[in-house]
C-alpha cells in the first residue's frame, strides 16, 4: 500500500509579502502590518521579528522602536490579501489532485503518488511556480501525516539549510528533528496542555511523541491521542477539499472615539450587521440566534464602566441584512444605557446552517415563502454590486455617518482589484 504523503504549502510573512510585491523599496526593511484600527501589530517582516517585538503588541508600546529602527507601518489591506491569496491557492492546484485550503495562507496537498519518489525537487518547484505567478514566497513541508507536514514547514521556515522544504517521511530525520524542537511547536498543542506536558516531563516534540497513545488520551483527550499518532505517521486527520463552514460569525471594533448616543451605537452595529451577513451569504448559510454586546473601556478605571450583551433565537432563520439589522438595532436598544462612554460594540450570529435546509413553515402565512424569496434575490444582487463596486450599496441603521469608524492612516492601494489603484511601472 502507498504511504500517504501530505504538503502544507504556506506563504512566508504573508500580509508582509503582499505589500512587498507592489513595494520593491520594502525588501529587507523592517515592516509591520497593523490591525482594523491601526491600534495593533497583526504581521511582521523576519526584520522586525529578530528586533524581538512580539504578534499583537500595541503600536504605542513600541513606538520608540519604530523610530529608532524605521519601521515601515502598512494598514491591513484585505482586498489584497484575499485576491493574492485567492491567485497563491489557484497556483497550487495545479500541482496536486486534491487541495485543502487551510487559511488565508496555508494549504495541505495531497501528493500522494504524485512526486514520483523525488518529494524535495517536487517541492521546490512548487515554491518556485508559486513565487514566479505571485511574487509570494513560500516553504513546504512535507510527511505522512498532516502533523509531521505542519512540523516539516516549522523547521522548512527556521532552517535555511533546508532551503524551504523539508520531507520528514524518513523515521531517522523525524526522530532528529523532533528532538530539537519544542513540544509547544506542535500544532493542536495550545498553551494548557503544554503547561501540562512540562509538568510531566514532556519538553520536546520527540518527548511526545514516544508516550503511550491510551495513557496520553486518559490523561488529555482524543485530539492529543490522535496528535501522538500523526506524530508517529499514523493519519488520523483527512484531507478535505471542502472547507467547513463557519459555525459562529463576529463582528465588531473598537471605536476612534467614544460614543454616548443610541443612534450612533445603532450605525457602528448596523455596519457590522451588514459584514457579518455577508460572510453568512458567501457560504450559503442563514443564522438562527443574534447576539448583541457593547461595552465601555474597562481600561479607564477613572471612568464609569458598563458592559451587556443580550442573545435572542429567531423564529425563522435568516441571511437576510435587513433582518439582521432591525433585529440586532431592536436588541441594542433594550441594553443601551445613557450615561456611557462606549468604546466598543458587535453582533455574534451564531446556530448557523446551511441555507438548503427547509425552514419551519407558517401554515397561516402563504406570503412568508414569497417574501424568502425575493429577500434572497435582493441580497444577491446586492452582494454581486459590492463585489463589483466594494461598498456600492450600504444598507444602515439610521443614516450613513460613519464618522465613528477609526480611520487608517497607512493603508497601501488595491493594486489588483481596483483600475483606479493598479501600480505604475515607468522605465527610464
Amino acid at each position: 500500500m502507498t504511504q500517504p504523503l501530505i504538503a502544507l504549502v504556506d506563504c512566508n510573512n504573508f500580509y508582509v509579502s503582499c505589500e512587498r510585491v507592489f513595494r520593491p523599496d520594502l525588501l529587507n526593511r523592517p515592516v509591520v502590518v497593523l490591525s482594523n484600527n491601526d491600534g495593533c501589530i497583526v504581521a511582521r517582516s523576519q526584520e522586525v521579528k529578530n528586533l524581538g517585538i512580539k504578534m499583537a503588541t500595541p503600536v504605542h508600546q513600541v513606538q520608540q522602536l519604530i523610530n529608532r529602527h524605521r519601521i515601515q507601518l502598512l494598514s491591513s489591506n484585505y482586498t489584497l490579501y484575499a485576491d493574492m491569496s485567492n491567485r497563491v491557492m489557484q497556483c497550487l492546484e495545479a500541482y496536486a489532485p486534491l487541495v485543502e485550503v487551510y487559511s488565508i495562507d496555508e494549504s495541505f496537498l495531497d501528493l500522494t503518488s504524485v512526486c514520483k519518489n523525488n518529494s524535495i525537487t517536487y517541492g521546490q518547484q512548487i515554491r518556485q511556480s508559486v513565487y514566479r505567478s505571485t511574487g509570494i514566497p513560500v516553504c513546504v513541508g512535507i510527511g505522512p501525516t498532516k502533523t509531521l507536514a505542519k512540523l516539516a514547514n516549522y523547521a522548512a521556515k527556521k532552517w535555511k539549510k533546508t532551503n524551504g522544504v523539508l520531507d520528514l517521511s524518513d523515521p531517522i530525520r523525524r526522530e532528529k528533528l523532533m528532538r530539537l524542537v519544542p513540544v509547544n511547536e506542535v500544532w493542536g498543542i495550545g498553551r494548557q496542555t503544554f503547561k501540562r506536558l512540562q509538568l510531566m516531563g514532556i519538553n520536546t516534540v520527540y518527548d511526545l511523541a514516544i508516550q503511550p497513545v491510551d495513557s496520553i488520551q486518559a490523561q488529555f483527550n482524543i485530539v492529543v491521542a490522535r496528535t501522538v499518532m500523526e506524530l508517529n505517521g499514523i493519519a488520523c486527520l483527512s484531507l478535505d477539499d471542502i472547507q467547513p463552514d463557519k459555525q459562529q460569525i463576529v463582528c465588531s471594533r473598537s471605536f476612534k472615539r467614544r460614543l454616548t448616543i443610541y443612534r450612533e451605537l445603532a450605525e457602528a452595529l448596523a455596519t457590522f450587521c451588514s459584514r457579518a451577513a455577508e460572510k453568512l451569504r458567501k457560504q450559503h448559510s442563514v443564522t438562527g440566534s443574534i447576539t448583541v454586546f457593547i461595552r465601555t473601556n474597562p481600561y479607564n478605571l477613572n471612568e464609569p464602566q458598563y458592559q451587556r450583551s443580550i442573545h435572542t433565537l429567531l423564529n425563522h432563520s435568516t441571511s437576510d441584512t435587513r433582518q439582521i439589522i432591525s433585529i440586532a438595532k431592536r436588541l441594542l436598544k433594550d441594553i443601551f444605557k445613557a450615561g456611557y462612554r462606549y468604546q466598543k460594540c458587535g453582533v455574534q450570529l451564531g446556530h448557523i446552517q446551511a441555507a438548503s435546509i427547509p425552514n419551519q413553515m407558517d401554515l397561516f402565512d402563504f406570503t412568508k415563502q414569497v417574501s424568502q424569496n425575493s429577500s434572497k434575490d435582493l441580497m444577491t444582487t446586492i452582494d454581486k454590486i459590492n463585489q463589483r463596486f466594494p461598498k456600492g450599496i450600504t444598507l444602515s441603521a439610521t443614516g450613513i455617518n460613519t464618522d465613528w469608524q477609526t480611520p487608517v492612516e497607512h493603508l497601501s492601494q488595491r493594486y489588483t482589484t481596483s483600475w483606479n489603484e493598479i501600480a505604475v511601472v515607468k522605465c527610464h
